[in-house]
């Protein structure tokens, strides 16, 4: 009982999130990139952008109290707990709850058929997280799902489950693994404190035991990409796990204290066995620049302009990654408006959606999606294997570029309001005698040349059939 403060103190951190507040959430894009060499790894790579909308899903112990994912065992400033508890009472009281998850409610057919309705084309699904609880029947740990009160469930190996469900629903699928484990006594060993994320000794001092943190890590991402079936994406978190000369003002601010040590586990030949398992793999060392940072993953934000080199924006449906109670979701219109902008700038939108500790997603995040996916069925075409344009933006118009010659104007309107009868703009000018398309309609719209402006104008029965819609999308040539 003692936690009740613990727990809403908590939540609080993860409602803020999205501000970019709380620690550890906003990992902007930087200009350095390196695309992949391999044909098959940079085939993959252009089929993941035509995707353009995914799923990421964190569930783990975190659920069970509905808190802030793994982050309330960390020793930071920034992390609030009961001023009357003990920090190592916590921590067991944390581990403890391996003992209570039992989601016998697991339904990872129903979470797959959400995402589809939602139009939905990728997963992202946490295998592990900075806890180290596993998701996944590994063999190296007994901390996992798979060892608790839902071992005996025929569905025990979740991340199995999750994976073919979703692979049925011809979803590319996404492994999230964290390379800091805050469990296993090879990353925060007993003997010593643990003032914060990083590693809790002295690496120099003792290269035996980190020598067994990268051989764990590396025989863990060997399951998962060899007993899983096909897996498209390795997703890496935790971007202070990384070589000393690696770290730059994006990782200082963090705020959490730089080792003068290199915490790396030896990423080329991760890679080399990961792809070897899984040729083609993409690979997402998250912040860390360089070949195995196959796209970029900026976190809760959207970038200010475009960039041409692939990347995603991460951001939740609610305030948290995971499951919390009385959690403030996005509307509808919101993800859309969000999808819109991050698709017109290049990028990818991966939304963050958390299921509760029973394992069932909430009626409230099903519909959501429903209505996300009712926009896309008819508007997908501006969306799905676009890419961006020189002038992606004017106003609340933004901007993509189909693969023939089609350009596609999207038109956001506000929540609660109706498209104007006459829609304007000054760039990407469609050629003479182009005609003007709506989608979900495909009817011809009247247009015309003034000066340096284009007017679009949209018939009083358009107008007030799509009164409250989220957006429309038109389709031209340029």
């Amino acid at each position: 009982m003692k936690y009740k403060i613990i727990l809403s103190t908590l939540l609080f951190f993860s409602l803020i999130s999205e501000s970019g507040f709380a620690q550890n959430t906003i990992h902007p894009t930087s200009s350095l990139y390196q695309y992949p060499k391999e044909p098959e790894v940079r085939q993959k790579l252009e089929n993941w952008r035509d995707l353009k909308f995914g799923m990421i899903i964190h569930w783990g112990l975190y659920a069970v109290p509905g808190i802030i994912e793994s982050w309330s065992i960390c020793n930071e400033d920034w992390i609030t707990r009961d001023s009357m508890s003990r920090y190592d009472d916590y921590k067991k009281w944390y581990w403890g709850l391996s003992k209570d998850f039992n989601p016998t409610k697991f339904d990872p057919e129903s979470w797959a058929k959400a995402a589809k309705s939602a139009g939905m084309k990728y997963l992202v699904f946490t295998t592990k997280h900075h806890d180290g609880f596993n998701m996944f029947d590994t063999k190296y740990s007994d901390f996992k799902i798979s060892n608790g009160p839902f071992a005996n469930n025929p569905r025990a190996d979740v991340a199995k489950y999750v994976f073919d469900a979703f692979r049925k629903e011809n979803f590319m699928i996404g492994a999230y693994f964290s390379k800091p484990d805050w469990y296993t006594q090879y990353y925060w060993w007993d003997r010593y404190a643990t003032p914060d994320r990083n590693v809790n000794y002295d690496i120099r001092k003792n290269p035996w035991r980190w020598n067994k943190y990268k051989e764990f890590t590396y025989n863990q991402i060997n399951e998962l990409t060899s007993n899983y079936g096909s897996v498209d994406i390795l997703w890496l978190d935790g971007g202070w796990v990384r070589p000393l000369n690696t770290v730059n003002d994006e990782v200082r601010s963090w705020g959490a204290p730089i080792p003068p040590f290199s915490q790396e586990i030896d990423m080329p030949k991760i890679a080399t066995m990961a792809r070897k398992n899984q040729p083609g793999l993409l690979i997402v060392d998250r912040t860390v620049h360089g070949p195995y940072e196959n796209y970029r993953t900026p976190e809760q934000t959207i970038p200010k302009t475009k960039s041409d080199t692939p990347w995603e924006s991460c951001i939740t449906l609610g305030g948290a990654w995971g499951y919390v109670p009385n959690d403030n979701f996005k509307t509808a219109s919101k993800v859309i408006h969000t999808l819109i902008e991050v698709v017109a700038k290049g990028g990818s939108l991966l939304l963050g959606v958390g299921p509760t500790a029973e394992g069932t997603l909430l009626d409230a995040q099903v519909e959501r999606l429903n209505e996300i996916g009712k926009w896309l069925d008819k508007n997908g075409e501006a969306i799905y294997g676009t890419r961006a344009t020189d002038h992606f933006n004017e106003n609340d118009i933004y901007f993509t570029k189909g693969k023939g010659n089609n350009l596609y104007a999207l038109v956001k309107i506000n929540e609660g309001s109706a498209p104007s009868a006459s829609i304007s703009w000054t760039k990407n000018i469609p050629k003479s005698g182009s005609k003007i398309t709506l989608l979900g309609e495909d009817i011809s719209l009247k247009w015309e040349k003034k000066g340096e402006k284009v007017l679009v104008y949209l018939p009083k029965e358009i107008t007030e059939k799509y009164h409250s819609s989220p957006a429309l999308a038109l389709r031209f040539e340029k």
